[in-house]
């Protein structure tokens, strides 16, 4: 009689359990994953997520080919299912595990640019250690609207770590802070009211971008492109702007060319207005002193007159009493007078024995 030949599942080492190491070879890969035999009938399943710390996932043709002998960790195994996965990234260690101490923030490596987004960069600085450069940190000065303008997939690109972030196993990465911020010293050149040579770039029905001195760009709003001819100005022109805004915390400087010729119009108006109020102020003034002269000497008039009548009145009172005191003083003599001439007749007739009196 024969005998039935068990299961080779079934003379599996009852003594291995997950975590365990072992050992086997190639035997199928897909895309998706190798299997592995690590006993005659015994197949394990390294899927290519546990091919790598790296979470760019890739295929598993990239790490592995058929007939590799190779080392495993066991990950999950079901002897009733007889299903096994196995995994070999886990026979290195898992690099995010003293992140902080070999990434520290401030601290500059070098990466490889693995994908773009319309948001920024993400960048592998080893296997398993990603980070992503947000696409305002490429570039201090220059406008990027894509990634694919900075930089290719493939290439090779300095950072500085930003930020660390462990729980999602991500870095924040910059590659503008390589140098020191520019617009510290644009703060200084690029003064509102200050003038400089700029060239249009690149304009649609919003405005144009104008390309400044040392490597900066600024814009400037459709309605200050018009020039003094009332034409509007074109790519490729370069013109004076006058600086009207400047933000260095949102990276932004607005210009005008109109403002150039306008703001002289402007100037002009305003001296020629100024001019008429001075020389209203000062005939206002020429009047008003005028005005004043004239209610002087009015009232000095006024108070002359005041005084002369008074004197006059003084005048003629003192006169008054002068000649009354006169008049007073002739009748006292011409009375004395005529006392005087009587006596001497009295005494005549007293003389004469007879007294006569005239009447």
């Amino acid at each position: 009689m024969k005998q039935l030949t068990p299961h080779p599942w079934e003379s599996l080492d009852a003594n291995l359990k997950v975590g365990d190491k072992v050992k086997g070879k190639v035997v199928v890969i897909a895309d998706y994953g190798a299997f592995i035999e690590i006993a005659k009938g015994v197949e394990g399943l390294i899927h290519v997520s546990e091919m790598s710390w790296s979470q760019h996932l890739r295929t598993a043709h990239d790490f592995l080919k058929v007939n590799d002998e190779i080392e495993a960790v066991i990950l999950t195994l079901d002897r009733e299912e007889r299903k096994m996965s196995l995994g070999i990234k886990q026979l290195i260690p898992d690099p995010w595990t003293n992140i902080s101490e070999r990434y520290p923030v401030h601290s500059k490596h070098e990466a490889i640019v693995r994908n773009f987004t319309n948001f920024g960069i993400f960048v592998e600085l080893e296997e398993g250690v990603d980070g992503l450069i947000h696409i305002s940190d490429l570039s201090w000065s220059k406008k990027i609207k894509h990634p694919a303008e900075f930089t290719k997939i493939g290439e090779k690109i300095e950072v500085v770590v930003l930020e660390v972030d462990t729980e999602n196993r991500r870095l924040s990465l910059g590659h503008k802070q390589l140098e020191e911020n520019p617009w510290d010293i644009f703060e200084t050149v690029f003064m509102v009211d200050s003038i400089h040579k700029g060239t249009i770039v690149n304009a649609n029905d919003k405005g144009a971008i104008i390309s400044l001195p040392y490597g900066v760009e600024g814009f400037a709003p459709a309605r200050h492109l018009l020039k003094e001819d009332n034409s509007n100005a074109r790519t490729d022109e370069t013109l004076d702007f006058k600086v009207i805004e400047f933000s260095k915390e949102n990276k932004k400087i607005l210009v005008s060319h109109t403002r150039m010729w306008q703001d002289v119009i402007n100037a002009e108006k305003a001296k020629d207005a100024a001019d008429k109020k001075a020389k209203d102020t000062t005939a206002k003034k020429v009047v008003k002193k005028i005005k004043d002269n004239l209610e002087k000497t009015t009232l000095g008039d006024i108070e002359a007159l005041a005084n002369l009548k008074s004197d006059m009145e003084q005048t003629e009172r003192d006169n008054f009493d002068k000649k009354y005191k006169e008049k007073q003083t002739k009748k006292a003599e011409k009375k004395e007078e005529a006392n005087n001439e009587e006596e001497p007749k009295a005494e005549k007739n007293e003389a004469d024995g007879e007294i006569k009196f005239e009447e």
